[in-house]
């Protein structure tokens, strides 16, 4: 770490004495004069202009490095610890000086959250540096801040198909945040989830470029809200920029191997939507290459698309240590100057804990007095930054009501979305002979399986936070008067013991972190250690088996499909997830859920996403190919019956309208999940066999009938030709609308 540093090259000391005299002032003598950039009635484009030409390079260098605030606090003090009381007086004034010395900071990352200790910080950032930029702080938050509510992972997250239910987690989410000081989350993920054995399957949205668009959209929106400049509202910063969830062997940030047209097609509309519907102000630049172009380097995607394209005014975020590969991964730089300067020369914009603050800031200086960067790249970058800052509020509000804090941290709205989260996430895959619901008259139930007295959060959150509502747990509450027994599983025999006087054995099985998530990649899908002869032992006892799954990417249980009666798919359901699943098995919620992801029947068949291109094959002779449970499907307790299709093209190039009546023909209230799928008859480029162009979520009573309208923008159906241009081509397309991607139900319609 450094204090103030004056850096000197070719003889010419960049610290001028009247900038040197300035640096001694009191700051708030320093800023009396009010100029511009603190004019908050200004644009906020002219006040970024005011203040990049007050900056040294300096200055400009210490925006775009990225800080871990920890590393500001007390020696000897436990990291993110619990212990720490919200407020406590941990920062230390001696060791901010010694790792930010005068220059402020672009932005700090792990800081414990706490209201109190974020105003110290940036209280003290503001105050020691010249210009009074304050810092951005930056956190993770995918499904849940820190010790705040605990929501479904993003996979369960997407197989509710309800984008408004991502809104309002997101917003859920950013008002923990924003009351503690942090101002930008990393997420949505926005990969597409199409690499099974990738073990960040479960913080995707699912496989489809559709589905993810929506969620994604709303996901921002609701991070974002109307406008940064609130104490609810944070920053969106939808990653990985682009196509990293398909990577070799599906292992994480291996080479990803696309063309420019799969990548235009398939991975790119989420984050184009996201950037110009949903205006997130931040993207983070993945770790992979693209036919040999690492993203961190790749100017065409960062500049040419993003910025040129697409508009983008917000800044890009390495992730962590990807500006460092350039070097030490894919040896496309010689040093780490080079790698910093290709790095933001391509577009990027922070590092992300690359290189050691020094070597980083030295690097940009270094580039730029010998050519390898451009004055306009850097000052591109520093722009990007100040700008989120200022859109923020930052610089008239920088600090949060300690208050707002003790009203936002789990609040009662918050809870609700996770436990609405939950319960509309849980799937069911199979209940043969109606085995589901469970009658609460049951009265001795065996719980066998790792799964069972424990509360899954999946990756990016700790265990011990939150309610933690195990399946256990939540059968113990629903059914007070029923004996609920639990072995882990671990000797079968004695778990068989355990469950010889039950009416029905539950097997909570899956995964758990540290064989799914980040860096958790797996060469199989089976269930893991001992689980699948657990699963045929207590089949084998006779007696009625539910399956329940939570696991963080689609597994390959074909036995499970052939031989036990029921299966529920929960995914990783956040902290209520025990209660929602207690409540599903025992009619009280009626699941709802489908699969944003297809589930192979092998490994030997991946890929094995439904939205391949119409030309695929699979002919194995072991296999027809097909997958065990398709996406967009899933069961109910009750059934429903469509008719009535029709979809035609509107005049003047304006949404095609389809229409469809459905009807639930059972007896039990409940949601059915409509999906509309299309297909281009004549293309002039290859184009999927179906694919996802509409859903909506309803809900129908036993024997209500509803007329549901869904309507396609005809860029939905735009192809990129062979011009390398986006065309919605003339022509017949054929539509099917049903519930899952395998929907029978079609019609045809024209475009003239």
């Amino acid at each position: 770490m450094h204090t103030k540093f004056i850096w000197v090259a070719s003889s010419a000391i960049l610290f001028s004495s009247q900038i040197a005299g300035i640096v001694g002032l009191p700051a708030q003598a320093r800023r009396s004069s009010s100029p511009p950039y603190r004019n908050a009635s200004l644009s906020v484009d002219a006040r970024v202009r005011d203040l990049l030409t007050r900056m040294t390079l300096e200055e400009k260098a210490r925006q775009l490095d990225f800080y871990d605030g920890d590393e500001s606090l007390q020696p000897g003090l436990p990291k993110k610890s619990n212990r720490t009381p919200p407020g406590a007086d941990v920062f230390s004034e001696t060791r901010a000086e010694q790792l930010f010395g005068t220059l402020g900071a672009g932005a700090v990352h792990d800081v414990e959250p706490s209201a109190g200790l974020y105003n110290r910080m940036q209280r003290w950032l503001i105050g020691h540096n010249r210009l009074g930029i304050p810092a951005l702080f930056i956190e993770e938050g995918l499904h849940g801040y820190s010790n705040g509510t605990v929501f479904p992972t993003p996979i369960g997250l997407g197989a509710t198909f309800d984008p408004g239910l991502a809104h309002d987690t997101a917003a859920s989410i950013a008002a923990e945040m924003r009351s503690t000081g942090a101002a930008m989350v990393l997420a949505p993920v926005l990969d597409l989830a199409r690499e099974p054995r990738w073990g960040r399957v479960e913080e995707n949205f699912g496989e489809d470029t559709f589905l993810t668009t929506r969620m994604g959209v709303s996901y921002v929106q609701g991070t974002q809200g109307d406008s940064l400049a609130t104490d609810h509202t944070i920053v969106a910063e939808p990653k990985h920029f682009a196509g990293h969830g398909s990577p070799e062997g599906g292992s994480n940030t291996s080479p990803v191997h696309m063309g420019e047209r799969e990548l235009r097609s398939t991975m790119l509309p989420p984050f184009e939507a996201a950037f110009r519907e949903g205006q997130a102000m931040a993207t983070m630049a993945a770790y992979h290459d693209i036919d040999g172009i690492p993203i961190t380097a790749d100017s065409e995607l960062l500049t040419t698309i993003l910025r040129g394209e697409w508009g983008f005014r917000g800044f890009v975020l390495s992730d962590l240590g990807a500006i460092k590969r350039l070097e030490t991964a894919h040896h496309v730089a010689g040093s780490p100057s080079d790698a910093v300067c290709m790095a933001v020369h391509a577009g990027v914009d922070m590092q992300f804990y690359d290189y050691p603050h020094d070597v980083f800031e030295h690097a940009l200086i270094d580039c730029l007095h010998d050519g390898r960067l451009k004055q306009a790249d850097l000052d591109r970058a520093v722009s990007a930054v100040l700008r989120v800052k200022f859109q923020l509020g930052l610089f008239e509000k920088p600090y949060v009501d300690e208050a707002l804090a003790v009203k936002e941290h789990r609040s009662t709205e918050h809870l609700a979305v996770s436990l609405r989260s939950a319960r509309e996430s849980i799937t069911l895959l199979k209940d043969a002979n109606a085995v589901l619901p469970l009658s609460k008259s049951v009265r001795r139930i065996a719980v066998l399986g790792p799964n069972g007295a424990v509360a899954r959060y999946g990756d990016y959150e700790e265990e011990k936070n939150g309610l933690h509502i195990s399946i256990v747990d939540g059968i113990r509450k629903l059914l007070p008067e029923a004996t609920v027994s639990f072995d882990e599983g671990v000797d079968i025999q004695k778990a068989l013991a355990a469950a010889r006087d039950a009416e029905v054995i539950l097997l909570a099985l899956g995964e758990k972190q540290g064989i799914s998530g980040e860096g958790f990649d797996r060469t199989n899908l089976d269930l893991p250690g001992n689980q699948q002869e657990l699963l045929e032992a207590a089949v084998g006892t006779g007696k009625p088996v539910v399956l329940v799954l939570e696991n963080g990417r689609p597994l390959t249980i074909g036995w499970a499909a052939e031989h036990v009666p029921a299966i529920v798919e929960a995914w990783y359901p956040g902290e209520y997830g025990g209660q929602a699943i207690a409540e599903t098995l025992f009619g009280d919620i009626n699941p709802a859920g489908r699969l944003p992801v297809s589930f192979p029947r092998t490994i030997g068949q991946l890929p094995d996403f439904y939205s391949a291109l119409s030309s695929r094959q699979h002919r194995y002779v072991d296999s027809d190919g097909k997958p065990l449970f398709p996406f967009g499907f899933g069961l109910s307790y009750t059934t429903f019956e469509y008719s009535a299709f029709t979809i035609s093209a509107q005049p003047d190039g304006q949404d095609v309208l389809a229409k469809v009546t459905v009807r639930n023909t059972g007896t039990r209230s409940g949601d059915e999940i409509v999906q509309l799928y299309v297909r281009q008859e004549v293309s002039s480029v290859a184009t999927p066999g179906r694919a996802l162009k509409g859903f909506q979520r309803i809900h129908l009573d036993p024997n209500e009938s509803r007329e549901v309208e869904l309507r396609v923008p005809q860029r939905v159906l735009a192809v990129w030709n062979r011009q390398h241009q986006w065309v919605t081509e003339r022509g017949q397309y054929t539509a099917w609308i049903g519930g899952s991607s395998t929907a029978t139900l079609s019609a045809n319609f024209q475009l003239r």
